[in-house]
This record gives structure tokens, sequence and C-alpha cells, in this order.
């Protein structure tokens, strides 16, 4: 939460309560409340210490709708086990993450965004947050983030790959920049782990298919120093991380 005390009326409106309309409803409704049960009015204040004109002045832990402890304030960071056949949009014919999360969430100002993305076909962790720069640090090829990738492949492996994605120099199709160099780890003659330091459209995929072969299945296993088997999610699961699992990610 900002030190600077923002309006009621416009913290829930930002935290996916509603429109502005919607929000002054559940207000005058007294469906806003303190721990207590007091009801919260328009002009009262989100932030800490008294309030210059009366009123009230609540920090967010201390306000409720319909009884319920708010949503989690601006900088949220939850990871999900994607789950095949969901996409990573706000709308598509078929299923999509957000039907996964609180409904709410697509609504944030801003909204709860995915790190990143998952194709269709693919499962794994997926991190969420509503904090740009926090996004951006995650994404940034800069900061180095690995992500750790298992597939499963339509055709035994050559023997060549860990050469050819450690050179470096590796272009995909349609593209003039060479790839940044990423560790392969063969499982199997048609299993592999693949990390990687940036996220290009469908990369892993495109690599392999640079190679002749095709990817079954893709699994990503793990982000910086979080890896999903440790959250003990199941598939279409998700929660807000912990500061030590935070931690793992450089945040």
């Amino acid at each position: 939460m900002s030190a600077k005390p923002v309006k009621l009326r416009q913290y829930l409106q930002a935290l996916g309560y509603g429109t502005r309309r919607e929000v002054e409803a559940l207000l005058a409704e007294g469906r806003v409340t303190d721990a207590e049960g007091e009801a919260l009015y328009v002009d009262d204040e989100v932030g800490e210490g008294a309030p210059v004109r009366g009123g009230h002045r609540l920090p967010h832990a201390a306000i409720r709708v319909d009884g319920a402890l708010l949503d989690p304030p601006h900088g949220l960071l939850v990871a999900m086990h994607k789950p095949i056949g969901v996409t990573c949009s706000t709308k598509d014919p078929g299923r999509v993450v957000y039907d996964l999360l609180p409904a709410r969430w697509k609504a944030r100002e801003p909204i709860v965004s995915p790190v990143g993305r998952l194709d269709k076909d693919s499962s794994g962790l997926l991190l969420f947050t509503d904090d740009g720069q926090l996004l951006h640090r995650l994404t940034s090829p800069k900061h180095h983030q690995p992500k750790v990738y298992r597939a499963t492949l339509a055709e035994d492996l050559r023997g060549n790959e860990a050469a050819l994605f450690a050179a470096g120099s590796l272009l995909l199709e349609g593209e003039t920049k060479p790839l940044l160099p990423a560790a392969f780890e063969a499982l199997g003659p048609r299993e592999a782990r693949l990390t990687l330091h940036e996220g290009r459209y469908h990369q892993v995929r495109r690599m392999f298919a640079a190679t002749g072969n095709a990817v079954l299945t893709l699994h990503r296993e793990a982000i910086g120093g979080l890896r999903l088997d440790a959250l003990g999610l199941a598939a279409g699961a998700w929660r807000r991380l912990a500061a030590e699992e935070r931690a793992l990610l450089g945040h």
C-alpha cells in the first residue's frame, strides 16, 4: 500500500471490486466495514495515521467487504501450476488462466498479469503480478532470471543439442538476433531439460524445430530459484508467494 492515503472508493475500485458506481453502491449499502463491523463511507481513506478532516483512515488489513478480508494490496505476486488446455490471455474461445483466479483480479488497476507466458499446450509454473516494475525485472533478459523446462520429443535426440543451444549463435526462423546461450540436459532418448535466460515466442518448441525435432509435451519446472514441485500446487491451483519464496526470485 502506498504511504500516501487513498480515498476508500478509489482503493476498492483499483482492487477490482467494481466500477465507481458499483463501489459507491457497496458503501451506501453498508457492505464495506472495519474489523468491528462499523460501516465505512465513500470519503473514508486507506492509509496510516489520523485523517486530516475527521472520518476514518484505516490500513488495508482492517477493511472488510461483506465481512471478508480485502483482496491482497498492490504488489501481489502469485504462483500457479498452469494446466494444459488453458490459454494465457484475458479472452479466448476456450478456458483462460483468469478462469482459475478470482474474477476481480482481471478488473484490478493495474491488472494482475502473467509474468511471461506458457502456450495452451504447455504446463507448469506461471507467475502473476500487478507490479509493472517487478514484472519487468522477472522477464527482462538483462536480469538473467533462469527458466527451466522439461520437454518430451517426437524423435530421438541427435546428440548435438547441448553444443548448439550453448553456442549463443542459434538463429530461430524469421529472426535476426541469435538466442542467448541455453543449458541442455538429456534425460532420456526423447526427453530433455532446458534452462533459458530469455522468453521468446514458443522458444523451446522453435529451438527443437531448428534441430529437426518436435516437442510433444512441455512443462516449466522452475523460475529463478523457485521450483514448482516445492510449492505443492496441483494442476490448476495457485497461491500467493511467501516472503522467503519471493526471495528465491531475487525479490
